[in-house]
């Protein structure tokens, strides 16, 4: 471990590092580790020498040429087929490492500076294992070296990373100020705090310039969300609904735009559209008012009800091109019990405000989600079939079992699988909350019936 040294003079060196993916399937769908390059922003403010590694690096100088590059900054990962869990052997698909190879993270690590602390993001808690494997390589190479594991799985999975990640220190939740404070402590170097924990607009922007290369940029213009849906852990991991100025936000748009020539930009919010007038509408003026060419999407998916004539104009206006629509199913009967976002028709009038705004339909798709606990799979057919009468894309959205949700408990008595003994369970490749084996036949079937045939909405 580090010494503490009350009367250190130089800059502490801290390395960052977003571990690899280990799952039966992996896409760059503008996927970042936006908090970990957040901290990286605040510890760059806060005077901290920094170092990145991406393991999931598509554009890393040595692997460049053998990944294709996507659409609007997407793509596909490098990856390399390994061992199965034995947990998931009964699950018929191939096991990969997703990312860069470990020769060249090893490399990395070795030919860093010596660093006084090692910050490991994750994401997905099912992902643990590539964490896991990251960490056990870091101890290898710099066996003195402090690791600080936070992120996704770490807070709703606290108590299995405490027990088998190997880090120093796991911290939950929203940790930017918890990091400062031990790494100060760590180092004996005194930062000053220089941002507000509840005032977005004190944050620097995301560090995103320490990727080799910026194919995208996410953009959250605000944290955590008012509604509380029985599958979302957003209430869990951001326990405050706080959002940034609209003047904030644009300026941080143009900002990636001009100095970085950004095209592609996603928006990572869970509540875009709430409290439009005050909010997203501001932001799309100023983007247009500014003449900022760039391209919107939104992974995320946007809030139906909201979704007005005048917001689907300035959507389109201000070059929104990646329209993900939030309905779930299409039937409302009981429907409380899920969420509270949409209801009778609000789906079919938003289609057609983002239709007469000039939206074509292979720029809108409706999520939809597919596993739940004791779904009916009739309703999901005929959902599918709704949206694509619309001239919508349906995209199925796999169901992935989270701990704190209020839909964990029934996802627990559903599974084939012990939830709550491992994380491993929670991936939503498997379909876990089902009794009978995973079955390509029924995602094939149901793939197949998401293929448009038609518009009539």
């Amino acid at each position: 471990m580090s010494n503490l040294n009350l009367h250190r003079k130089d800059y502490p060196h801290i390395l960052l590092i977003n571990p690899w993916i280990d799952d039966f399937a992996a896409y760059d769908f503008w996927a970042k580790p936006l908090g970990l390059l957040t901290i990286a922003g605040i510890l760059r403010m806060h005077g901290f020498k920094l170092t990145y590694i991406d393991c999931l690096d598509r554009f890393h100088p040595q692997i460049t040429n053998t990944v294709n590059p996507g659409k609007f900054g997407k793509g596909h990962y490098l990856k390399r087929k390994i061992p199965k869990p034995e947990k998931l052997r009964d699950v018929p698909r191939t096991y990969s490492r997703y990312g860069i190879p470990e020769a060249l993270v090893q490399k990395a690590l070795r030919e860093s500076p010596r660093p006084d602390a090692v910050l490991v993001t994750s994401l997905m808690t099912y992902w643990y294992p590539g964490v896991f494997a990251l960490i056990k390589i870091i101890r290898e190479i710099m066996p003195e070296v402090p690791i600080l594991l936070g992120g996704i799985y770490a807070t709703l999975c606290y108590d299995h990373a405490v027990e088998h990640a190997g880090a120093d220190w796991v911290l939950s939740g929203e940790s930017e100020a918890e990091v400062v404070e031990i790494l100060e402590r760590l180092t004996g170097f005194a930062s000053g705090r220089r941002f507000l924990h509840d005032d977005l607009d004190t944050y620097p922007y995301p560090a995103l310039d320490l990727q080799h290369a910026i194919a995208y940029i996410p953009i959250l213009t605000g944290r955590g969300c008012p509604f509380h849906c029985a599958y979302c852990a957003s209430g869990f991991l951001n326990r405050q609904f706080r959002r940034r100025s609209p003047e904030h936000v644009v300026e941080e748009i143009a900002y990636w735009h001009k100095k970085h020539a950004v095209k592609d930009f996603a928006f990572y919010d869970d509540a875009l559209l709430i409290d439009a007038d005050s909010h997203i509408m501001p932001i799309l003026e100023g983007v247009i008012r500014r003449g900022i060419s760039v391209r919107f999407h939104t992974p995320n998916a946007l809030h139906i009800r909201p979704l007005s004539k005048q917001i689907a104009r300035l959507l389109f206006r201000a070059g929104f091109k990646t329209i993900r629509l939030g309905l779930e199913t299409a039937f409302f009967k009981n429907r409380q019990s899920l969420d509270s976002k949409v209801g009778p028709s609000e789906f079919e009038q938003s289609v057609s405000y983002l239709k007469e705004a000039g939206f074509g339909g292979e720029s809108i798709g409706a999520y939809l989600l597919f596993g739940l606990p004791g779904q009916d799979i009739g309703q999901l057919e005929a959902s599918i079939k709704i949206v694509r009468a619309c001239g919508v894309k349906p995209v199925l959205a796999q169901y992935s079992p989270i701990p704190h949700t209020a839909l964990w408990g029934d996802a627990v008595k559903a599974s084939r699988y012990d939830l709550a003994s491992d994380p491993i369970f929670h991936n939503n490749s498997i379909f876990a909350c089902q009794k009978e084996p995973f079955s390509w036949e029924k995602i094939s079937y149901l793939k197949k019936l998401t293929q448009p045939e038609g518009d009539s909405c």
